[in-house]
């Protein structure tokens, strides 16, 4: 029996949505879904949504061009930048366990960086992307070490004062995440892997790759159309390692819909990760997902997932004081590698969310709209 199948009569039962079963879903996913493939030559893209509690899969097309391997519900992708939101996780932990604090500099924990320009920056402000400027990769003459990292940092001229413009940047989250693994005391992929993702039953997602998962890994296709997969670099684990599949992200999703049953410290984590902190154009950035007050149109979530953000020095303005987790927002993270493209998206009030996973970088405009499309079918 199809994963579809198996999932009709919970979907249909779901009397909060339009949608009037599983065959009316599948064709809203497949309308979504396959035009996007064919445009941009994607080889395969994984699909779940979650409604009331209860998930639906759906996958097209293949995780090898090579070996014509299909995609599943267990293959494994690179979530690029989505990663950055179990790193908010792994520090809004230390954060419930008064290891850390957001108020904190980065010298209490990295005492070489006591009195840098840099060390006026907190740790909120290493999460939210305000710390001053920092760009948005290391540069290519930066070391792929701690005495690298510590060189960089350290000589690091801010080109605007912390909390005063967002700058999407993989060294400011990663260094977000390399303080709170040492508020832990410990590995941030140990944190993660060992303390975290057993809390949320997530039992296929990984920063360091068994050989025994390797068999569901997927091979990403680059803009040449080569097979590829991701290296290591500094802070990688921290702002894009993460691997997973859409079994068990849709089981995250969930757990950030209703964390309440969760175990205390990782309830508390999630929790933390929906508080926002700084309003930036039409968005909210909290620790790791951005934020958007529902009702929210189309075209204010791709504006505001768009090259704009992402590379450019956006102004914000602090909330004061930060704003409440809200049930009626639209949380959001995209996320890629070279040869990966996600998008996790769900707005907890109306109890759904959606995770698209594929094997190819497509356009991220695209992904918000098939997001947007099929959350729209389900929700009231």
């Amino acid at each position: 029996m199809s994963t579809l199948s198996r999932m009709a009569f919970a979907i249909a039962a779901c009397c909060c949505t339009p949608v009037a079963g599983a065959a009316d879903l599948q064709t809203v996913v497949d309308q979504a879904i396959q035009p996007i493939m064919k445009a941009y030559s994607v080889p395969g893209i994984a699909v779940a949504v979650t409604i009331d509690g209860k998930p639906a899969f759906f996958s097209y097309g293949v995780a090898s061009k090579e070996s014509g391997a299909p995609v599943s519900e267990h293959t494994l992708f690179e979530l690029g930048s989505v990663s950055k939101t179990f790193t908010a996780t792994m520090a809004a932990y230390a954060l419930a366990q008064g290891k850390l604090s957001l108020d904190d500099h980065p010298s209490r924990y990295v005492p070489k960086l006591k009195g840098t320009p840099l060390d006026q920056a907190t740790v909120l402000h290493f999460g939210t992307y305000t710390a001053g400027g920092l760009p948005l990769q290391f540069p290519d003459d930066v070391a792929d070490d701690e005495q690298g990292m510590l060189i960089y940092f350290g000589g690091f001229k801010p080109t605007a004062s912390p909390g005063k413009v967002r700058v999407y940047s993989n060294p400011s989250l990663g260094m977000f995440g390399h303080l709170a693994g040492l508020s832990l005391q410990a590995d941030p992929a140990d944190v993660l892997e060992k303390q975290i993702l057993p809390k949320l039953g997530m039992t296929s997602t990984y920063l360091r790759m068994p050989r025994g998962a390797m068999a569901h890994y997927a091979w990403g296709y680059n803009k040449d159309n080569k097979p590829v997969r991701m290296g290591q670099e500094l802070f990688s684990g921290q702002t894009y390692g993460v691997r997973s599949s859409t079994a068990d992200m849709i089981r995250y999703v969930q757990a950030n819909i209703d964390p309440a049953h969760l175990d205390d410290s990782v309830r508390r984590a999630i929790e933390g990760t929906h508080v926002g902190y700084y309003r930036v154009g039409g968005m909210v950035q909290g620790l790791g997902w951005e934020q958007y007050a529902m009702p929210v149109s189309l075209d204010t979530l791709q504006a505001n997932n768009s090259d704009k953000m992402s590379r450019d020095a956006n102004p914000v303005a602090l909330l004061t004081p930060p704003k409440a987790p809200s049930a009626n927002t639209w949380y959001n993270k995209t996320g890629a590698t070279n040869g990966f493209g996600a998008y996790v998206a769900f707005v907890p009030a109306k109890k759904i969310g959606i995770v698209i996973l594929a094997n190819r970088n497509y356009p991220i405009a695209e992904r918000v709209k098939a997001a947007y499309t099929i959350l729209n079918a389900l929700k009231d």
